[in-house]
C-alpha cells in the first residue's frame, strides 16, 4: 500500500460492521414484522480525506496517529424512512453483544449549526487476528431520507465553496434544514396513522 500503511485492519473492520448490522436488521424484522432501513451505504475513507484530516490537526501522516486519531476511517450510513426509525436503529445498535459504543451524538435534537442533522454513534469493532483481538473505531450515522438529501446538497455546495460558502447560499440552507424538519415531523404524524389503521384491521 502507498506510504507504507497498511489498512487491511479497517477493511476487516468495514466487513465485521456489515455484518453485525445485516444480523441485528434480520432480528429486528423478524421481531417487529417491518423493515425500517431505506438503504445502506459503507465506505472506507480515503487516503486523501486521512491526510487532510490528520493535516488539520497538525498529526503526521503515520499509521499510529491514524489510529489513535481518525476515527471515522470505517464508515456505514443507514438512511430510514421516519424520524422515529434513527432512535430504533440506535437502540438496536445499543443492544449489539459484539460492538462496543464508545460515544454518541444526536445532532436531530440538537442541530449543528449549519443546520445539518443525524445521528452519530461511534463505535469500537473486533476483529480477530492470529494472536489477539484489535477494536477498530468506526462511524456510524443514521438519518432518515430527507435528512439524506439535504446533507447529500450540503455536501456538493460545501465541495465548490471549500473556503467559505457565500452568505446566501449559507441562509438558504439553513432554513431549508428547518423545512426538512417539518418534513420529517410531518411524515412521523402520517406514519403513526398507518400504525393506527393497521393496528384496528
Amino acid at each position: 500500500m502507498k506510504d507504507n500503511i497498511n489498512f487491511l485492519k479497517y477493511q476487516y473492520a468495514l466487513k465485521m460492521l456489515e455484518t453485525e448490522m445485516e444480523i441485528l436488521l434480520d432480528e429486528f424484522v423478524h421481531r417487529h414484522g417491518y423493515n425500517p432501513v431505506e438503504h445502506i451505504k459503507s465506505r472506507l475513507k480515503s487516503e486523501e480525506s486521512i491526510k487532510e484530516k490528520l493535516k488539520d490537526k497538525n498529526l503526521e501522516y503515520n499509521e499510529d496517529n491514524i489510529f489513535k486519531s481518525v476515527p471515522d476511517v470505517v464508515g456505514l450510513r443507514i438512511v430510514v424512512s421516519f424520524i422515529n426509525d434513527v432512535y430504533d436503529i440506535v437502540n438496536m445498535i445499543q443492544n449489539s453483544h459484539n460492538i462496543i459504543i464508545k460515544q454518541k451524538q444526536d445532532y436531530i435534537t440538537n442541530p449543528k449549526e449549519s443546520g445539518y442533522t443525524s445521528y452519530h454513534i461511534n463505535v469500537l469493532v473486533p476483529i480477530y487476528l492470529e494472536n489477539h483481538v484489535l477494536y477498530v473505531e468506526a462511524e456510524i450515522q443514521i438519518r432518515t431520507v430527507a435528512m439524506d438529501f439535504w446533507a447529500s446538497i450540503d455536501h456538493k455546495i460545501r465541495y465548490k465553496f471549500p473556503d467559505i460558502i457565500p452568505p446566501d447560499i449559507s441562509k438558504a440552507l439553513e432554513s431549508y434544514a428547518k423545512d426538512i424538519k417539518e418534513l420529517d415531523q410531518k411524515m412521523y404524524q402520517i406514519n403513526k396513522i398507518m400504525n393506527s389503521y393497521h393496528e384496528n384491521i
